[in-house]
């Protein structure tokens, strides 16, 4: 092969070289936005800084489904860093748990040990001193985990727009509470508060056996879902 022609083959060869890359680049991106949509862990090259991990974080109770909750929460339910608790309304949390209310509700059950069950009066959304102090414990137990779930509910008395506000107050009772007892700098950035009201993840008697702030006797469901459920979670997204 002549000079003239060597040159114009390597030319070609080199110039196809960054075309080549970057479609390998693409190609890898893509695969691994989907595994994360998917929740699925996503290995590192051997030259990219691997994700911090928390001390309490769990890939065995870190499920696909868990991290796709998780994740659409952080988007959507106020956990941006912006300082704005916004939380997510019963609708709302509907789109984002994208499962039954039976199985939003066994997703925690690997939790019954570190989390705890806020029961509520009929009708009241206000915390007695049995209420503050299981969450006092449950907060303070936090072991390296970055998100603090706060999901409240009502029982099926009363009207849907009712309930839906008494959850609402119920959530931001317990936000309250730790606004004024933690002083805690990145709160707005690790509490998530989902209301539910009477419509959505209704919590049966197989949770009366979690630490709860309710009375021994008082554990129907009528009087466990009068109740805000607060437990410390972390994935690796």
């Amino acid at each position: 092969m002549n000079g003239p022609v060597l040159r114009v083959v390597v030319g070609v060869a080199c110039a196809g070289v960054p075309t080549l890359l970057a479609s390998s680049w693409v190609g890898g991106a893509s695969t691994r936005l989907s595994k994360i949509e998917a929740g699925e862990a996503v290995d590192e090259g051997p030259g990219e800084e691997k994700a911090a991990i928390a001390s309490a974080a769990d890939e065995g109770y870190c499920n696909g489904d868990l991290r796709k909750i998780l994740r659409r929460v952080l988007q959507s339910c106020g956990l941006l860093g912006s300082g704005e608790v916004r939380g997510c309304q019963p609708v709302q949390a509907k789109n984002v748990a994208t499962m039954t209310g039976a199985d939003f509700n066994a997703l925690f059950l690997p939790l019954n040990q570190r989390a705890g069950i806020i029961q509520f009066e009929k009708d009241s959304a206000d915390l007695d001193p049995g209420d503050t102090a299981l969450l006092d414990k449950v907060f303070a137990d936090q072991r390296g985990a970055s998100y603090f779930f706060v999901v409240a509910r009502s029982s099926p008395e009363g009207s849907t727009d009712h309930n839906r506000e008494l959850s609402q107050k119920r959530a931001d009772a317990v936000m309250g509470h730790l606004r004024g007892t933690f002083n805690d700098p990145d709160l707005d950035r690790e509490v998530g508060l989902l209301w539910l009201g009477e419509e959505y993840a209704q919590l049966d008697e197989d949770f009366c056996g979690w630490k709860r702030s309710g009375a021994a006797d008082k554990c129907k469901p009528k009087d466990i879902n009068r109740s805000a459920f607060v437990a410390w979670i972390d994935c690796r997204l």
